[in-house]
């Protein structure tokens, strides 16, 4: 389970600067740039997502799996890279027609790490249409560590783990970015 996150204190432009960057980001996965979104992965990039398990409250600790255990994505940036060409390859059977995607992000805290880097926690909802009548929502939170970069965005993205809100994934696949 993800411990209390406590921010220091951060200027109004960094807290600004980053919420642009998230939003940004989010269009780019919305509008299906995803070869432009890969240039916001840095190439150390860890992107993991465990799953949930409903536990009785004396046993939160296990709710979250832990790294050495079953994961819905444990990937780094050639992973994605592949992901990535496999949909524009139009050949990604998930993905054809592609799903047409919405992502928020919210509650956006900071703390500043050592080296340039931040540690963000935002929470985000993901509505994915596909078809006619598949609709998929997800809910949760996004832990990232994002690093000060020269690129036009300001930042890449060096760990992302994402925890979903659902114990049981009811979608027909998870062939979206988080």
């Amino acid at each position: 389970m993800a411990e209390a996150f406590l921010p220091a204190r951060v200027a109004p432009g960094l807290q600004q600067e980053i919420e642009q960057f998230l939003y940004a980001e989010a269009a780019l996965l919305d509008a299906r740039e995803f070869d432009t979104w890969l240039t916001l992965l840095a190439d150390d990039l860890h992107y993991f997502m465990p799953t949930r398990r409903t536990m009785q409250r004396r046993e939160r600790d296990m709710e979250i799996s832990a790294p050495d255990e079953v994961a819905l994505f444990d990937e780094d940036k050639p992973s994605m890279v592949v992901r990535v060409r496999r949909l524009n390859t139009g050949l990604a059977w998930a993905e054809e027609p592609p799903s047409r995607t919405r992502h928020l992000v919210s509650n956006v805290r900071i703390a500043e790490l050592p080296g340039g880097e931040y540690a963000v926690r935002s929470y985000f909802a993901l509505h994915r249409n596909r078809l006619e009548r598949d609709v998929d929502l997800f809910f949760g939170e996004r832990l990232d560590t994002l690093r000060r970069a020269p690129n036009d965005y300001g930042f890449v993205i060096a760990r992302r783990t994402i925890h979903l809100d659902q114990a049981t994934v009811l979608a027909p696949n998870l062939s979206m970015f988080f």
